[in-house]
């Protein structure tokens, strides 16, 4: 996750939405908030708890060192319209664990800073999404989440058995996991966890116990998702772990399915889910879309093929018969969508009179070869392994391949240079069937 302005502490005002009450009472980009109802705004939770009251006095320093202060009158929980130049207002707060499967420690070095930067911040997890250890936190900070009902929020659990999360993250005060979650769920926080496999550390019998533990906190935790680790080539001086294999994978979802059944007998929900890799994996079919009951963790890579795979065939339905498109293009993925790529694929040309498929399976020479998802496939391995393609009309490759709102690679190699390194025109794919069909629909 990476942060524009991670050092700015000051309230600065970047936009006003159009319509609402700031817009309305003058408030302008570059203004500074000074307090609301008397009350310094430390970070994001202070704004989004003060502002909740129906009446509000907020004060505003102007460009020109003019205060201003504002007495508003509005709906229970209406928002103002106030963006900050920093979403979190102050620092974001960095990550002390050492967990054993930690990613960004096992990065090589010279990649930009920002990659390397690890957050574990709770209010990442209210605003953007981010799963938090909640391991760095004290007492105070776990009853303001209390107080200002922070919900929901996304945990990284892993183990709730607290001699193992400690081993496991490497922090003292991790052990303590369960009793915060306890906490969180008598105050009705609404919580999403997720478990990082290592296999044969807490998976087994490890993973049942936690699952029963995290079930007993239902319906405040909403779901559970299991994913595997990820281990890059760059692992001297860390812990040895292990990869899943297809057996390996196998029994996870196993014991995945078992819980589902008990889980839909007890609550008529089945509350943890597999991520897409551990099928893909045991080679065992990817679940029907109900079973994943409205996609709560598919952030976390949990039915991603499914709603993709759901979605091409839904818009192929509305190609129109006879569709004719004589173009060529390579597309683009890692390792581990190849097999579900080219049945994709197969469906659209059989659809799409003329036009010509072939998916390329990168090998992620970069990292590894154990890392297999697209995401983390790089502009040099690209290059390296599809040399000249101006025979190809184009080359696809998907956006998450890219850094956020930008036309750059994980290595820093641009767009353009993929481009000019490639002799032909790089196509940007959302990750979402409809973008994907009509890629070949429209042209």
């Amino acid at each position: 996750m990476e942060l524009n302005n991670i050092n700015e502490n000051r309230n600065i005002i970047q936009n006003i939405e159009k319509n609402s009450i700031a817009e309305e009472l003058g408030v302008e980009t570059g203004d500074i908030l000074l307090s609301i109802n008397g009350e310094k705004v430390k970070d994001i939770i202070d704004y989004k708890y003060l502002i909740a009251d129906e009446y509000i006095v907020v004060e505003i320093e102007k460009r020109n060192e003019e205060i201003w202060e504002l007495e508003i009158e509005k709906e229970y929980s209406e928002d103002i319209g106030i963006v900050f130049t920093n979403p979190l207002i102050d620092k974001a707060r960095s990550c002390k664990n050492k967990c054993m499967f930690c990613f960004i420690d096992q990065l090589p070095k010279g990649m930009r800073e920002t990659l390397y930067f690890k957050d574990d911040d709770s209010r990442l997890s209210f605003l953007q999404g981010n799963f938090v250890t909640l391991t760095n936190m004290s007492d105070d900070e776990i009853n303001r989440i209390v107080r200002y009902r922070l919900s929901p929020i996304n945990i990284s659990v892993h183990t709730t058995e607290p001699d193992l999360r400690v081993k496991m993250l490497r922090n003292k005060n991790a052990g303590k996991i369960y009793g915060i979650l306890k906490k969180f769920s008598e105050a009705g926080i609404e919580m999403n966890c997720q478990i990082v496999l290592v296999p044969g550390v807490n998976d087994g019998e490890h993973l049942k116990r936690t699952l029963d533990d995290l079930f007993d906190l239902y319906p405040n935790i909403k779901s559970t998702a299991v994913v595997p680790i990820g281990i890059t080539k760059f692992r001297e001086g860390l812990s040895k772990v292990s990869c899943y294999d297809k057996e390996s994978a196998k029994n996870v979802i196993k014991i995945v399915e078992e819980k589902q059944e008990y889980y839909l007998k007890e609550k008529n929900i089945r509350f943890i889910f597999a991520s897409d890799e551990f099928f893909v994996l045991s080679g065992q079919e990817i679940p029907k879309s109900d079973e994943y009951e409205g996609f709560p963790q598919i952030e976390n890579g949990v039915g991603l093929i499914r709603v993709f795979n759901d979605e091409v065939d839904k818009e192929l339905a509305t190609v129109d018969e006879g569709r004719v498109n004589n173009n060529s293009y390579l597309l683009v993925t890692g390792t581990l969508a190849y097999d579900f790529m080219n049945k994709i694929t197969k469906k659209i040309s059989e659809r799409i009179e003329g036009l010509r498929l072939k998916v390329v399976a990168i090998t992620n020479n970069y990292f590894g070869e154990t890392i297999t998802v697209s995401g983390l496939v790089t502009g040099t391995d690209i290059v390296d392994q599809l040399g000249d393609c101006h025979e190809y009309d184009g080359v696809i490759i998907p956006r998450s391949m890219l850094k956020s709102n930008e036309n750059i690679l994980l290595d820093d190699l641009t767009v353009k240079d993929l481009e000019k390194k490639l002799n032909t025109k790089i196509i940007i794919s959302d990750v979402d069937g409809k973008s994907f069909v009509n890629i070949f629909n429209n042209n």
